[in-house]
């Protein structure tokens, strides 16, 4: 039988804590230190069934368990459980106002950035929550694998949803960078520190002992949304900051020039394969109003468009961080993707094309220029 938590009225806004990441050891040493670490904490952690289609919800806090529930689930994936349980929890136990600070745990592979959206974009669905920070949890040994290996998350047993085939590097790079704090279970190599710095924000902690995280410090202001919102935005304008001296490379790639559409077809393995890390957007003659999205890791990428230029001036600029030796072939890759001298005289920028060769990634083209 579940001890609900019923809300009451309170006009304070509660701090909470989130904690992600692709290993569970890792985010329950976190969440276990974060909790401990603040007076008057509550912690809540949800897990996802998949095929169950269940969502777990356990509250519990210095006294013990206060619910344990499941929840039937229409879809098991992320969304629905957002939308459905977690932020809710959230809002109903910081209304309550019998704690001073929320941990939450989200389902493994479950990305803050979905639960940080939903808080800040519309406060109105938890007017008394507040984003302190975000954690990601990984484990020391193995983060390397993680963030630049080729698992998938279904091979692991940890997809979101049956459908879920993204993988694993993809969701803890992404984790990485949208965090505010990363914490490793153990001491690994500067080079592979130098790795989660490269991808972090600047000036994101990297905590190598779980118990070492400051907990207070975490609830009293580290978040600042639109800063992580900026560092992780599918189109860089502005310089990127310098990587120290370490084994750790990276590229940043740029041209106001678009992409050959079938050379891009052809180039995806070598400018997006192997142990590496890469993100941005480009345009193609054939879309000029598309800001299109190239998201890899891995040895795998992904590409995709979601919304337009608009006003702003097309740029092609793909970031990529990776630890190994062929940095100088994904720059020749990146080149010959792009349009020639004699391309842009005989053809121009904009190509008056029904069909490129995209339409699986990118739909039809909708507009001909």
């Amino acid at each position: 039988m579940t001890d609900k938590v019923r809300p009451r009225l309170s006009r304070r806004r509660v701090p909470v804590v989130l904690v992600s990441g692709v290993q569970e050891s890792a985010m329950l040493a976190a969440s276990m230190s974060l909790q401990l670490g603040l007076p008057q904490a509550v912690s809540v952690r949800h897990t996802i069934d998949v095929g169950r289609q269940v969502l777990t919800r356990v509250v519990s806090d210095l006294t013990g368990i206060l619910e344990h529930e499941e929840i039937s689930l229409a879809h098991a994936c992320v969304s629905c459980a957002i939308r459905e349980d977690i932020v809710p929890t959230l809002e109903r136990l910081a209304a309550r106002g019998n704690w001073k600070s929320i941990v939450a745990c989200l389902p493994i592979a479950a990305e803050a950035v979905q639960v940080c959206r939903v808080v800040c974009w519309a406060p109105r669905n938890a007017p008394h929550v507040a984003i302190a920070a975000v954690v990601t949890a990984l484990d020391g040994t193995t983060f390397v694998d993680d963030l630049l290996g080729d698992d998938l998350l279904d091979e692991r047993g940890v997809a979101t949803a049956e459908d879920d085939h993204r993988g694993v590097a993809e969701v803890a790079s992404a984790m990485v960078e949208y965090a505010d704090l990363v914490s490793l279970t153990c001491e690994p190599d500067p080079d592979e520190v130098a790795l989660v710095r490269a991808l972090a924000r600047p000036r994101v902690p990297v905590v190598t002992d779980p118990s070492a995280l400051d907990a207070v410090a975490l609830t009293t202001g580290t978040r600042h949304h639109e800063s992580a919102e900026h560092w992780v935005s599918t189109v860089r304008r502005g310089p990127l900051p310098p990587l120290g001296p370490s084994g750790v490379w990276r590229l940043d790639l740029q041209s106001d020039r678009s992409f050959h559409p079938v050379r891009l077809h052809d180039e995806m393995v070598n400018l997006g394969g192997g142990p590496r890390r890469s993100r941005g957007c480009f345009w193609v003659p054939t879309r000029p109003d598309a800001v299109c999205v190239w998201d890899g890791a891995g040895g795998q990428a992904r590409i995709g468009s979601g919304r337009t230029w608009n006003r702003g001036q097309p740029v092609t600029r793909i970031t990529v961080v990776g630890l190994d030796d062929r940095s100088a072939e994904i720059v020749h890759a990146f080149h010959r993707c792009l349009l020639t001298d004699q391309e842009l005289a005989t053809r121009g920028r904009v190509w008056n094309e029904p069909w490129d060769g995209l339409e699986p990634w990118l739909g039809p083209i909708t507009r001909v220029a």
